[in-house]
């Protein structure tokens, strides 16, 4: 009996230890984009960083419709980490879409790289300028994307009315990639990394050219939109493509729920930056993605971010 009882009291001991093991590992969520664009890859290739370096944690990337789509997996708490392009600002601010309800947990962590409005039409299509929009087939993003909500902005823009003038069709990067092929669209308006998958290969099939944004209209959207910066597609970005284009984009950031542990936080953006080689390698545009452009983000850094800046003497958060 006496063996018996020690040995209960073994077993109980090694459950209570697995057990603690278990509970203290940290579950996080990366709340990303679509397949085809440019955050899904970006996020498992940090899961992976992460995992690997931080012991205790376990990072899952999640597909998602885009920023709108992962502010509110953030505010329901189904994700702590998220891709988020400029719409961010007035997320936090209280703005546009979320005028009277501002949502302040939403913290930075790190910058990310310009991501810049891409216009692509069907060589079939007639389509010369976006004014030639009106009556076609537009693939304006998934429903919930940030993407969705730039589309909207610019063709009202450019005087066109989006539930009128034109044929909505909510389609990610992957999927208008595919409705390129079947002929299902006439025409995009893609917010993204630079050759990022489901542009590039829409093109490398001969199916599309792009198109530029008049100048005028530009500077209305800058005008209405802090967060947008000109920007010039430089020529021979994409097969074909032989001349620059002009557009605007936005800095895209990592963002972190507030509520998230800083010291965390902390060797999240550490391992983030001691990495960068790595994340080149699976996005070109991540060479941007260094401390200094911390001055292009535009809300309240995580205080767990802003201990790692404060370590770097160069610089000043």
């Amino acid at each position: 009996m006496r063996r018996i009882a020690i040995g209960i009291v073994i077993v109980l001991m090694l459950l209570t230890g697995f057990s603690n093991v278990a509970s203290a590992v940290k579950y996080v969520h990366i709340a990303t984009g679509s397949i085809g664009g440019s955050y899904y890859p970006l996020g498992k290739a940090l899961a992976e960083i992460w995992n690997k370096a931080i012991p205790n944690i376990q990072v899952t990337p999640l597909v998602t419709g885009g920023t709108v789509s992962n502010i509110q997996m953030m505010q329901e708490g189904k994700a702590q980490i998220a891709f988020l392009d400029g719409l961010y600002y007035y997320a936090y601010q209280g703005m546009e879409k979320y005028e009277g309800n501002p949502q302040k947990f939403i913290r930075a962590m790190t910058p990310l790289y310009p991501e810049p409005v891409q216009l692509m039409v069907a060589k079939d299509s007639g389509i010369r300028h976006i004014g030639d929009f009106r009556g076609k087939r537009i693939s304006i993003g998934a429903k919930g994307s940030g993407t969705e909500v730039t589309a909207r902005q610019l063709l009202k823009a450019a005087g066109l009315n989006p539930e009128k003038d034109i044929q909505e069709v909510n389609l990610g990067v992957y999927e208008t990639a595919k409705a390129f092929k079947k002929k299902q669209i006439d025409a995009a308006i893609m917010v993204g990394t630079l050759e990022m998958a489901g542009v590039k290969e829409a093109n490398e099939q001969n199916l599309v050219e792009f198109i530029g944004i008049p100048d005028l209209i530009i500077r209305k959207v800058i005008y209405e939109t802090p967060y947008w910066v000109p920007f010039t597609i430089p020529a021979n970005t994409y097969k074909g493509q032989d001349k620059d284009i002009k557009t605007y984009a936005s800095w895209n950031i990592l963002a972190v729920h507030q509520d998230l542990d800083a010291e965390l936080v902390y060797q999240l953006a550490k391992h983030f930056f001691a990495s960068r080689d790595k994340l080149e390698i699976c996005r070109k545009t991540m060479k941007t993605a260094t401390p200094e452009n911390i001055k292009y983000i535009l809300i309240p850094l995580h205080e767990g971010a802003r201990k790692y800046y404060n370590e770097l003497e160069k610089v000043t958060p």
